[in-house]
């Protein structure tokens, strides 16, 4: 008998799912364990492996549909088996303008004499697997995946083989030459970019979520912010000097977020108020200190937990941050992987933001925003008193508390000491 492909239960509240993409059509041969499908829930989206090896025989829930948890979505013919013949669920209603498009198209005669068969070009990645952050590189570099050699399971190529292939062959893909007298042999054309300006697309699941996340924090927390300057100077300096030797003795990259968190736990183990939440008409003082580190993604953003961070020391930090950013990336993450957060940092200034002014991630009473790092002249004033003028790596931070239970002066009193933190950070990265 076939084996059935489940809608997993990604965590006890989860009682449903949206398939957003299969990585495989009918009849292709898959391992077990390989990534089989994509889903969205309303706490993660995730890669699903295969539950056996053979042939997707068939597809019976298409991209864009949402079932119920256990729904049979698919089937795998095991190896050894006569598979029936391979289906393909039905195609989801397209969208009223891609329609009337296609519409207006049939209604236009053909030309004479009638043109040569264009052959379909295929949307990118459904030969070369990959995700959405490497075709993302691949895109900005002009590089064609069916040219990168997948290491992953399946042939999938990951973020090191496409950096490796731009660092060995190139960032721009040479084209081959065609024969100039041949119409078949002219290089297609590049799969059209969608939306077009004028449709109308449906919003993912990850987008409506993030949507309603962001107007019920505006409708429950007062929200205010408050922002500091902060010399970074001497972390700068620090992290120049210490990053190569950090990543060789322990694997990795040295980033200035752990710089950021840990300034913010403590300050947070002396103004606990920042870490409380509100529940009804009581305060809850939270025992552990978890820490929301918000990771934008192509497809949208998810605020990951460092869980009881502030048992953590700088490498254990350093460590949490990168594997939850890179299991976000890959939609490796557990529903309870983005649960129970009590305060959230996030980081607008990778993009080149001065600052930003984000919005309480729910039930979180606050929030901090980092801002980029450039360089600055400032005023600095020496032991004896006697002002300069100086270069220095200054940074923005910005706090978005709720003034329902953080008053003003209790949230400047935090941040001064997040500052002072940063300012005078004389503790061992490892």
């Amino acid at each position: 008998m076939p084996t059935d492909i489940v809608m997993p239960q990604m965590g006890e509240s989860i009682v449903e799912g949206t398939i957003t993409k299969w990585l495989k059509k009918p009849g292709d041969k898959i391992q077990r364990d390989e990534p089989l499908f994509e889903i969205s829930t309303d706490k993660v989206d995730a890669e699903i492996p295969a539950p056996a090896s053979g042939i997707l025989q068939e597809i019976k829930v298409s991209e864009g549909t949402t079932v119920g948890v256990n729904t049979v979505v698919g089937t795998i013919a095991v190896d050894g088996e006569s598979a029936a013949p391979a289906k393909a669920a039905p195609a989801p209603e397209k969208p009223a303008a891609a329609a009337k498009k296609e519409e207006k198209a049939a209604t236009v005669p053909p030309p004479t004499p009638a043109p040569a068969a264009v052959v379909p070009v295929k949307e990118e990645g459904e030969e070369a697997r990959s995700s959405p952050l490497v075709r993302k590189i691949a895109r900005e570099h002009g590089i064609s995946l069916s040219q990168v050699a997948g290491t992953g399971l399946g042939g999938r190529i990951s973020k090191q083989d496409i950096l490796q292939f731009i660092e060995h062959q190139g960032s721009v893909a040479q084209p081959a030459p065609a024969a100039a007298s041949t119409p078949s042999a002219a290089a297609a054309p590049p799969p059209r970019p969608a939306p077009y300006p004028g449709d109308l697309v449906p919003m993912t699941n990850m987008r409506k979520l993030i949507a309603k996340h962001m107007i019920e924090s505006r409708r429950t927390s007062a929200h205010v912010h408050c922002m500091y300057e902060v010399d970074l100077t001497r972390i700068v300096n620090l992290r120049n000097k210490q990053k190569a030797g950090f990543e060789q003795r322990h694997g990795v990259r040295l980033t200035f977020m752990p710089f950021f968190v840990r300034a913010a736990i403590i300050a947070l183990q002396q103004w606990p108020i920042i870490n409380a939440n509100i529940e009804g008409e009581n305060i809850r003082y939270h025992r552990n200190i978890n820490v929301g580190i918000a990771v934008a993604l192509d497809w949208g953003l998810i605020v990951p937990v460092l869980k009881n961070a502030g048992d953590l020391n700088f490498l254990g930090l350093q460590r949490g941050i990168t594997d939850l950013g890179e299991r976000a990336r890959t939609k490796k993450l557990k529903p309870e992987d983005v649960e129970g957060s009590t305060f959230t940092v996030t980081n607008p200034g990778q993009f080149g933001a001065v600052f930003g002014l984000p919005i309480i991630n729910q039930p979180n009473s606050a929030i901090m925003g980092v801002g980029g790092i450039t360089k600055m002249p400032l005023v600095i004033t020496d032991k004896d008193g006697t002002d300069s003028i100086a270069i220095r790596s200054v940074v923005h931070l910005t706090l978005g508390y709720d003034h329902r239970l953080i008053d003003g002066a209790v949230a400047d009193q935090f941040m001064a000491q997040v500052k002072k933190n940063l300012e005078t950070w004389s503790e061992e990265i490892g």
